[in-house]
């Protein structure tokens, strides 16, 4: 069979069966089993146990789990209500400021998560209700949810990041990881002046008498030092890094720990708390993992039938410019990410994207960056984004047509942001050029 057809029957077969609304892993796992009987035989499940075993084991997934951890550990101790809390101290009587809040709050937890509809979902829940009874914008603060939301695959530790660098050849999973800090800043400050603009014009998008109590220095003294300890947090992960100290997994490891130390400095600590977190990390990490063993066999299977290779010599023969090769290789994801989650798509998409990147010579830091940022405004995009519908599960009064308003504005900034990252690449490539 041709190397085409093997390809489009694979890719047909995996969509199909991630329409009936099976698990992703699921999916590949009986598009890898049906590959295998068709094309092998029995034969062929000796090679499929060998490589979700060597997935399962690889070092560089130890990661994932670690991250996972971490953040379990910070979430179920209330370490970051500590943080929440210190923030909200700093912001004090700001027009807006619960925009402002929720922005920064995002921001936090999406480190702590990397999942953009976890995010929104949480903040839809707790921090949407406050806002709408304190007479803020309905729209804006639904454009706040869900700009802050998605910044979550973006700024490290991203686990979306983490699996790219284990999948990627030849590219530097601690240089990934950093590559995602400054485009984060920068579209977490331009949404900040977004909203500090359209406040700003429109005063009446934000209630007048805003109900916060005044601050003395000495509170806001306190509220900076209540921050410190999760300093402790992201010197061991990004700090460790950054330094070239340590690998991303034994920075993982050291987040961890520095997530323990922080719950017990906050006086939140206890063994049930680190049980629970244990047993929730694990159970996230061993589906995440999962996914990953059968998709990384899936791409094998691929390249087993040739059809990695005949896709190489294609687009080898092809005389695209690269410009015009970069906007379809974004554009696929920006429409398929509105119907397929982000992970499930870029595990599809990473054997198939990887040789092409090479092939045209792009930098793998600054396409895979460009690529997550893509694959956020997928998720964005009405009318099926992920992460619209996971604010509109979480806050059921608002009206899903008010949510497809709320996110235009988030997709045209980070459409906006993208093209910038894209004609200037030093945003994404001077940070992990330090390491």
């Amino acid at each position: 069979m041709e190397w085409y057809w093997t390809l489009s029957l694979s890719l047909v077969l995996l969509f199909a069966l991630m329409a009936t609304g099976l698990p992703v892993f699921a999916a590949f796992l009986l598009a890898n089993i049906s590959g295998v009987l068709v094309t092998v035989g029995s034969r062929g499940f000796g090679m499929f146990t060998n490589s979700l075993y060597e997935t399962i084991t690889s070092e560089s997934f130890v990661t994932i789990p670690l991250f996972i951890l971490m953040g379990e550990v910070l979430f179920r101790s209330g370490s970051v209500s500590v943080l929440s809390r210190a923030v909200d101290v700093l912001i004090g009587r700001v027009r807006g400021r619960l925009y402002l809040l929720t922005l920064s709050l995002s921001t936090i937890f999406g480190a702590l998560s990397g999942s953009a509809v976890a995010v929104a979902a949480m903040l839809g829940r707790s921090v949407l209700p406050q806002m709408t009874e304190e007479g803020y914008d309905e729209r804006l603060s639904n454009m706040t949810i869900l700009g802050g939301a998605s910044l979550a695959p973006i700024i490290p530790p991203s686990l979306l990041v983490i699996v790219i660098g284990s999948l990627v050849t030849n590219v530097s999973i601690a240089g990934l990881l950093v590559a995602g800090v400054v485009p984060g800043i920068i579209l977490a400050v331009i949404m900040a002046i977004y909203i500090f603009i359209r406040v700003s014009l429109d005063p009446s998008l934000a209630p007048a008498q805003e109900h916060v109590v005044d601050h003395s220095l000495g509170d806001r003294a306190k509220a900076v030092l209540s921050m410190l300890p999760f300093g402790i947090v992201i010197f061991s992960v990004m700090g460790l890094i950054l330094l070239g100290i340590a690998t991303p997994s034994e920075a993982a490891a050291a987040g961890v720990v520095g997530a323990v130390l922080t719950a017990c400095v906050y006086r939140r600590f206890s063994l049930a708390m680190l049980w629970a977190a244990l047993r929730s990390g694990a159970s996230i990490s061993a589906m995440i993992l999962m996914i990953v063993a059968c998709s990384k066999f899936f791409g094998q299977l691929l390249a087993f039938f040739g059809a990695t290779t005949g896709l190489i010599n294609a687009m080898g023969h092809l005389s695209i410019d690269p410009w015009l090769m970069l906007f379809i290789l974004m554009l696929v994801p920006l429409i398929l990410c509105m119907f397929i989650d982000q992970f499930a798509f870029l595990l599809l998409a990473i054997p198939l994207y990887d040789p092409i990147i090479r092939t045209y010579g792009f930098e793998p830091m600054w396409f895979w960056t460009l690529f997550l940022i893509t694959l956020t405004i997928g998720s964005l995009t009405p009318p099926f984004g992920y992460t619209l519908f996971a604010l509109k599960g979480a806050a059921p009064h608002v009206s899903i047509s008010e949510v497809y308003r709320s996110a235009w504005p988030v997709v045209a900034i980070f459409i906006a942001s993208l093209v910038l990252f894209a004609l200037v690449p030093v945003f994404i490539t001077w940070l992990p050029g330090l390491l």
